[in-house]
């Protein structure tokens, strides 16, 4: 009995020995862990004194970028804007130039008829002894026609008396005037020119008056 009170003894003293060792060993992590827990306070503290410097400079660099993008797309939307009102413009323009002269060929097409008209009714003797409902009845074709073509912009050149303009007149004949206020003046229309909107499509045959001889 006493060598198994002695076996006891031991083993109480093993166990005493075995939880020293535990308790040295959980104060050292202790130590550890505080010593730690104070290392990371210490940098959160740092990090926290740091952070706000820190974020307001990078939002200023945030705010610099965002300023610098947002007048680049406002320059590339102004340019954008800006090209699509010329192309715009100009896709109008051309349109409306294909709409004005798109009776141009018609128009073409038409003049032999208005130089039969303007023979027939030049000749007024002639003219004069056709039957007068006949006649009537042709001079109202041709007023009908003229104005359709009048209302898509066709209008006479060549009348008596306007000056000569090398652009609207080809002068045939060159007759000396009666006075100065005659000179380079149109004395007769031999054929008529025409104008289609701001177009000369043919200019008119005239005689014209020249200067004076002194």
């Amino acid at each position: 009995m006493r060598f198994q009170s002695n076996m006891t003894n031991t083993e109480h003293e093993e166990k005493e020995e075995k939880i020293e060792d535990m308790d040295t060993q959980k104060e050292s992590l202790d130590t550890e862990e505080n010593t730690t827990y104070s290392e990371d306070l210490r940098f959160e503290s740092e990090e926290e004194s740091e952070s706000p410097a820190l974020a307001m400079k990078k939002l200023r660099e945030k705010l610099k970028t965002c300023e610098k993008e947002k007048k680049e797309y406002l320059d590339g939307w102004q340019r954008m804007r800006a090209d699509f009102a010329n192309i715009k413009k100009d896709e109008d323009t051309r349109r409306g130039e294909m709409i004005k002269f798109a009776a141009e060929g018609l128009v073409d097409d038409l003049i032999p008829v208005l130089d039969s008209f303007a023979m027939a009714f030049g000749n007024k003797e002639a003219w004069e002894k056709v039957d007068e409902n006949w006649r009537k009845g042709v001079e109202y074709i041709y007023a009908q026609m003229y104005s359709v073509l009048e209302s898509r912009g066709l209008t006479e050149i060549g009348k008596v008396g306007e000056k000569v303009d090398p652009r609207t007149h080809v002068a045939i004949e060159e007759v000396p005037p009666t006075s100065e206020k005659e000179a380079d003046t149109v004395s007769e229309v031999v054929q008529k020119g025409y104008r289609l909107h701001s177009k000369v499509i043919r200019p008119a045959k005239v005689k014209s008056f020249g200067h004076p001889v002194e």
